[in-house]
């Protein structure tokens, strides 16, 4: 079994990939807490319990205020937290999906199968994408 030879210095995919991946760590970080501080803004500590507070946080859904206490849920549908789904949903599975790319390549012995894989894991994470952005848009 030989090793993978390592990249050239510069601008290339893993590196690129590389730099997104811490900073959308940090931008998770960032959406999360803007999400937890607008629901504690618009009433959430006096109407949510701690579930829905947190459910609300990570995935900023209309119908997970419905089920909790909250009187007017007209703050809580509107475009903006559409638009923050989207990025929580393309933030996470973009970080996601690259983790996956860095674990498949490390197993993947010859040059001319990561050109198929990674083909394939590119049209997995554009139909996860997809299918997230129908599903976010629907609700």
């Amino acid at each position: 079994m030989k090793s993978r030879t390592v990249a050239k210095r510069g601008f290339n995919l893993d590196f690129m990939m590389w730099m997104f991946t811490r900073l959308s760590a940090l931008t998770l970080y960032l959406l999360g807490l803007i999400g937890v501080t607008a629901a504690l803004v618009m009433g959430a500590r006096n109407e949510m319990d701690v579930s829905t507070l947190v459910r609300w946080t990570f995935f900023p859904n209309p119908s997970h205020v419905v089920s909790s206490d909250v009187v007017n849920i007209d703050a809580y549908i509107n475009y903006f937290w559409q638009i923050m789904q989207i990025l929580v949903v393309f933030f996470g599975v973009t970080h996601g999906i690259n983790g996956l790319r860095i674990i498949v390549e490390d197993y993947i012995g010859s040059n001319w199968w990561r050109p198929i894989w990674r083909g394939f894991i590119f049209f997995l994470w554009l139909f996860i994408l997809l299918v997230a952005i129908y599903v976010i848009l629907g609700s």
